[in-house]
């Protein structure tokens, strides 16, 4: 089965996650997939905007760590989402973590449903939210994202939008809030979306272009190291790592 599924409706191209063996976690057969799946989305003249959402109850669970992709993959993967001329919507009615957070900044707008939770635990398992720190550190809130960057605490769908991560969230149906937001974007021409996008994302593909490199360097390596290997392997045996207190 292939691990991202396309289909098209009404001007939307929907793209949804569908590894729950691994809970839509970041392999290098997903993020080619999704790779291949935006572009084609995105050479599409009938398209106005791109859906991104999962099955299961987990949205994108961040790195395979089983399988991780490479760290420039996914980043070429986020440089294409800002990139690409046509709005992405993130549809999220699960569990958001580490990398998969990456995906949420740099979708245009973000929407979840009430089941929604999210946390950055990057740092529990020796790493930290390099990569994925270019698109999200424009859009939220500095002092929340040191917070959470930093203590990989659990938070809900309502603090996502409070600091900026999520556009809107939904006490009940994802659906009903988001069908004013497709139904704007159905009546924009392609040309006023793309323009207004290169706009609107200009400040995370500065991001990108500017400190890409260097992250990536820096995700690599923390992935290498030592602890990040104890860290990892505690996670699979379900343990605490070495350094905890």
């Amino acid at each position: 089965m292939p691990p991202v599924h396309a289909a098209r409706a009404t001007g939307v191209a929907t793209l949804t996650l569908d590894s729950p063996a691994n809970r839509n976690a970041l392999s290098a057969d997903l993020v080619a997939a999704l790779r291949a799946a935006l572009a084609d989305a995105g050479g599409d003249p009938a398209v106005r905007a791109v859906v991104l959402t999962h099955t299961g109850t987990t949205f994108c669970a961040g790195a395979d760590l089983k399988s991780p992709c490479d760290p420039a993959d996914f980043l070429a993967l986020l440089r294409e989402i800002a990139e690409l001329p046509k709005p992405v919507v993130a549809r999220v009615t699960g569990h958001v973590r580490a990398g998969g957070l990456g995906l949420l900044g740099v979708c245009d707008i973000a929407a979840a449903g009430p089941q929604s939770s999210y946390a950055f635990t990057e740092t529990h398992l020796g790493l930290a939210p390099a990569v994925i720190s270019i698109p999200l550190l424009p859009r939220l809130d500095p002092r929340a994202a040191a917070r959470y960057f930093l203590t990989a605490e659990a938070f809900d769908a309502a603090e996502a939008t409070r600091i900026g991560l999520l556009t809107l969230h939904s006490e009940g149906d994802v659906d009903d809030v988001l069908a004013p937001v497709l139904a704007g974007l159905r009546k924009a021409s392609p040309q006023g979306l793309a323009a207004t996008k290169s706009l609107t994302a200009a400040a995370v593909r500065e991001a990108v272009a500017r400190d890409g490199a260097r992250l990536t360097e820096l995700s690599a390596g923390l992935f290498a190291s030592d602890e990040a290997r104890e860290g990892i392997t505690a996670r699979f045996e379900r343990r605490n790592p070495s350094w905890a207190l």
